[in-house]
C-alpha cells in the first residue's frame, strides 16, 4: 500500500535531483500538429502567480482484453513564469506488468525551430530510496527532459503504454495545480462491454459518443488549484473521473467491483492463505503470551511485539503494492510493510482465539468520504480492525466503536510502532476506511479519540527578580500525537546536544534571551505511558521595565495563535486540523521582593463550534498565576467559519502578547 502516495515524494526527489542530471539538448524537428494547434489559443484564466497553464491534455483508454490495456497520453503547457520549468521534466511510470511503448517530447519556442526528444533520449530511474520506508520495488520511471521549456515557449509531450490490468477500472486527473484550457478522456471498450462512471469534486460533463463503442468525455476551463496551508489532502479537492468497465453481465468479476462491498470481497480474495499459521508462529505466540493470563494482556503482548520485532521494509513487486507477502514470509524475515504487519498480526490473535480484519485507509483525512466510490487509488496504508471478546473486559481503549454485526472493534495500526495500544494517531481519526469483513467490504468511519487523549500539559515554577531576569523551570506531559512525534524525533537523535534543541527550538519562540541550563525525559521508552520533559533555563531581562515598573509577560513559553489566515489572497478551502486535541498551561511567577501587582491582563474566554481558548492571570500573594487551555473539538473548519477562525486566532495572539504590571510595594 501507499504508492500513489510514494509517487508523490518521488517525483518530488526526481524532480529537484534530475533537472541538473538529465542533458537533452534534443533535435531540430518539427511538434505535431495538436501542439501548433495551440500556438495561437488563448490561455485559459490565471493570476500573476501562475507558473504554467495547461493548454491540452488527452488520455485515450483502448481495452483490448481482460488482460490488455493501452493508454495514450497527450499534454502541453504553456510556461509562463521561471518555475515553470519543471513541466520539462517528464516521467512516465512502469512496471513487470506494464511498459512503455513510446515516449517523445517537444517544444515550440516564442521565436526560432521546434525543438524534440525521443526515446532515446530518455533515462530509466527506480525508486530511489526513501528513508524510513526501505523501499524495494519494480516500478520504474522512464525520465525525459524537454529542451527550451522557458517563460514564453509551449512544451509538450506524448507516451504510449500497454498494461495488464489488476482491476478494470481508470482514472483521469483532469484538474491540476495549473490551470487548464481543455481535456480529453476517451474510453474504447470492446463490443458488447460496459461501463460506469463516478465524479470526484465536480459535476463533470455529459459523455458523447466517439465511434463505436467509444466514448469520450471533455472539460474545459478548469480552475487551478493553488495549495494552501492545512487544506483538505489533494484527492478530497481535485476533480476526477473514475471509469470502472466489464464484459456485459459484469463477467470476469475478479478484476471488477462496482461497490465497497465488491472491493472488499475483491481484497480478501488476495488475503486468502495469507494468514496460515506455520508451526513457528504459534510457537512464538505460545512464548508472548504464556505469562499473561488475561486475554487483554496477550493482545498487547502480540501488538508491542509487532511494533518492536517486525521492522517496517515495503516491497511492492508485481502485485506486492496491493497484496500482502504471507504471515510466514513476514515472520520469517522480520520486516514487512503495513499491510504485512496486519497479516502477521492477524494471524497471531487467530492463534489466541481473537479475530481481526483488514482496513484500507488513506493517511491524510477527507481523501475518503462517504461520498466517494469504490477504487483501488483511495488508500495507502492498511491496518486493523480487532474484535473485542466479551472476556477482553472494560479496557482503557479509546480506539473502538462498536459495529452493528460485529460486536465492539478495536482499530490499531501496527506499522506505527510508537503509539499505544488501545490508541490510533489523529491521521487515522474521524477518517474513512475499508472494513473487509468476511461477509464484503464496507466504507466505516473510524472513531474520533477525546480531545484529553492527546496534547500538552505545561506547568512551570518561575522567579522572576528585580532586575526583570527569569528563572525556573518546567514539566511538560505529552500525551497521544504530542507524545509518540516528540518520541519519534528524539529517536532519530544521539546526541544531547540535538535533543535540546528540540526544547531550545520551543523556548526561542517565545524568549529572546535565554540559556538552557537542564534538560531530562520522562517515560522515553514506555510508549504505554506519556512522554515528559522536564527543563530549566534563565531568560535574562525578560520583564520590562518602566520607571519603577515592571512589565512583564505571563504567558512565558508556548504558542498556540496562528498566522495561517492572515494572508492577502481569500482562503478557498477548509481548515483541517491534524486530530482532537487539548493543551492546558499553569505558570506560576514568584514576584520580586518589595513588588506587587499594579495591573493584570483581562481573563479570556472563547468557545466556538471548532475550538475554545481560555485564559486567566491571578495574583495570589507574591505570585503571579496564569493558566489557560486550548482545545480542537472539530477537525475540519469549514469556510463559512474562515472568519471566526480568524477571530479566534487573533485573540489567542493579543492574550499571549498582554501583559501585567508589577510596582514597588507602597
Amino acid at each position: 500500500m501507499g504508492h500513489t502516495k510514494m509517487r508523490r515524494i518521488l517525483n518530488t526527489v526526481l524532480l529537484s535531483g534530475c533537472m541538473g542530471l538529465i542533458s537533452a539538448p534534443g533535435s531540430r524537428a518539427d511538434a505535431p500538429a495538436w501542439m501548433h494547434n495551440l500556438v495561437s489559443a488563448p490561455v485559459p484564466a490565471h493570476d500573476e502567480k501562475t507558473d504554467a497553464a495547461v493548454m491540452y491534455s488527452e488520455k485515450i483508454v483502448t481495452v483490448q482484453s481482460p488482460e490488455k490495456i493501452k493508454i495514450l497520453v497527450r499534454k502541453a503547457y504553456k510556461i509562463l513564469r521561471p518555475d515553470g520549468r519543471e513541466h520539462g521534466l517528464i516521467l512516465v511510470s512502469f512496471n513487470s506488468h506494464s511498459k512503455v511503448t513510446s515516449l517523445h517530447g517537444w517544444c515550440i519556442p516564442a521565436q526560432g525551430k521546434d525543438y524534440e526528444v525521443k526515446d532515446k533520449d530518455a533515462m530509466e530511474v527506480s525508486i530511489p530510496k526513501i528513508t524510513g520506508s526501505e523501499l524495494i520495488s519494480d516500478t520504474k520511471d522512464k525520465v525525459l527532459q524537454i529542451p527550451a521549456a522557458d517563460p514564453g515557449n509551449i512544451v509538450g509531450f506524448e507516451y504510449e503504454k500497454e498494461e495488464q490490468p489488476m482491476v478494470l477500472q481508470e482514472e483521469w486527473d483532469f484538474q491540476e495545480a495549473d490551470p487548464v484550457r481543455e481535456s480529453r478522456f476517451t474510453l474504447q471498450l470492446p463490443a458488447t462491454w460496459e461501463y460506469k462512471t463516478y465524479w470526484l469534486n465536480s459535476t463533470g460533463s455529459k459523455e458523447t459518443v466517439a465511434g463505436t463503442n467509444q466514448w469520450q468525455w471533455v472539460m474545459s476551463d478548469v480552475k487551478g488549484l493553488r495549495t494552501e496551508e492545512q487544506m483538505p489532502p489533494w484527492d478530497g479537492v481535485a476533480g476526477e473521473l473514475i471509469v470502472n468497465f466489464y464484459p456485459s453481465g459484469g463477467a470476469n468479476s475478479e478484476k471488477t467491483f462496482q461497490d465497497w462491498r465488491q472491493m472488499g470481497a475483491w481484497y480478501l480474495g488476495l488475503t486468502r492463505g495469507r494468514r496460515d499459521l506455520s508451526p513457528e508462529i504459534k510457537q512464538k505466540v505460545a512464548a508472548l503470551t504464556a505469562d499473561k493470563p488475561a486475554l487483554q494482556a496477550k493482545m498487547l503482548s502480540i501488538a508491542r511485539f509487532m511494533q518492536t520485532d517486525i521492522r517496517y521494509v515495503a516491497i511492492e513487486l508485481g502485485i506486492g503494492g496491493v497484496q500482502p507477502h504471507s504471515a510466514v514470509d513476514v515472520f520469517q524475515h522480520r520486516y514487512g510493510d503495513c499491510k504485512d504487519k496486519a497479516t502477521l498480526m492477524s494471524a497471531m490473535l487467530q492463534e489466541i482465539g481473537v479475530d481481526s480484519y483488514y482496513v484500507l485507509i488513506n493517511t491524510e483525512r477527507g481523501g475518503v468520504n462517504d461520498g466517494t466510490p469504490a477504487q483501488i487509488g483511495a488508500f495507502d496504508h492498511a491496518i486493523l480492525a480487532i474484535k473485542l471478546p466479551e472476556s477482553a473486559g472494560n479496557s482503557s481503549f479509546v480506539s473502538t466503536m462498536q459495529h452493528p454485526k460485529l460486536g465492539k472493534l478495536l482499530f490499531f495500526d501496527p506499522t506505527n510502532s510508537l503509539v499505544p495500544f488501545g490508541e490510533i494517531g489523529g491521521y487515522l481519526q474521524a477518517n474513512y476506511g475499508l472494513l473487509a469483513a468476511p461477509d464484503g467490504g464496507e466504507l466505516i468511519p473510524l472513531p474520533k479519540q477525546a480531545a484529553g487523549t492527546n496534547g500538552i500539559d505545561r506547568k512551570g515554577m518561575l522567579r522572576l527578580d528585580a532586575r526583570g531576569n527569569l528563572q525556573g523551570s518546567f514539566t511538560e506531559t505529552r500525551r497521544g500525537d504530542r507524545a509518540w512525534s516528540e518520541r519519534e524525533a528524539i529517536r532519530t537523535t544521539v546526541q544531547d546536544k540535538d535533543r535540546a534543541k528540540r526544547i531550545e527550538s520551543l523556548l526561542s519562540a517565545s524568549l529572546a534571551n535565554f540559556a538552557l541550563t537542564k534538560l531530562s525525559f520522562i517515560n522515553l521508552e514506555q510508549i504505554s505511558q506519556p512522554f515528559g520533559y522536564e527543563y530549566s533555563f534563565l531568560a535574562e531581562r525578560y520583564a520590562k521595565t518602566a520607571g519603577n515598573l515592571l512589565i512583564v509577560r505571563p504567558r512565558v513559553i508556548g504558542v498556540r495563535s496562528s498566522g495561517l489566515l492572515e494572508t492577502k489572497e481569500p482562503r478557498h478551502f477548509p481548515v483541517i486540523f491534524e486530530g482532537p486535541e487539548r493543551d492546558t498551561d499553569t505558570v506560576e511567577i514568584e514576584m520580586p521582593a518589595g513588588y506587587e501587582v499594579d495591573d493584570l491582563p483581562p481573563p479570556v474566554d472563547l468557545d466556538y463550534s471548532f475550538a475554545s481558548y481560555h485564559s486567566k492571570t491571578e495574583a495570589n500573594g507574591n505570585v503571579l498565576k496564569y493558566t489557560r487551555s486550548f482545545e480542537i473539538k472539530e477537525l475540519d473548519v469549514p469556510m463559512n467559519k474562515m472568519e471566526e477562525l480568524k477571530s479566534f486566532y487573533r485573540v489567542i495572539a493579543s492574550d499571549e502578547r498582554n501583559t501585567a504590571v508589577l510596582k514597588p510595594k507602597s
